[in-house]
């Protein structure tokens, strides 16, 4: 009984001393972790031949030209007054820094089109 309890004390000993190597990796740097660049955006489109602009009530982002932004500009076309009306949109876009570095600093990529008012909700009035 003497030895079993032996035995026993001296693993205990054993396995809870902890050896540098082991601390260093428990005790590792904090992976930083990065917010999701995919967000839902709620603003004010518009689409001309050169350039395509998201504004919301705390954000401007530029959009890039693309099939997506295309396909946006087709979808709110029919409820455009005149070329440069902003339409109230929500959309799924990814927020990457500026390839061409003139105009806005990030752009948003567009990947869904979540919402698209109908014709009578679009108002003349302008938001404050």
């Amino acid at each position: 009984m003497k030895k079993l309890f032996g035995l026993l004390i001296l693993s205990l000993i054993l396995f809870s001393c902890q050896d540098e190597e082991r601390k260093e990796l428990m005790n590792g740097p904090e992976v930083e972790k990065v917010p999701d660049s995919i967000q839902v955006l709620e603003g004010e489109f518009i689409y001309t031949a050169d350039a395509a602009v998201i504004r919301g009530e705390n954000f401007v982002y530029g959009v890039t030209l693309d099939s997506m932004s295309q396909v946006l500009s087709d979808k709110i076309a029919p409820l455009k007054k005149d070329d440069f009306q902003m339409i109230p949109v929500t959309v799924k876009a990814k927020i990457v820094p500026n390839p061409e570095q003139e105009g806005w600093e990030e752009v948003i990529e567009i990947l869904q089109i979540v919402e698209v008012p109908e014709m009578e909700k679009v108002s003349d009035t302008i938001k404050e």
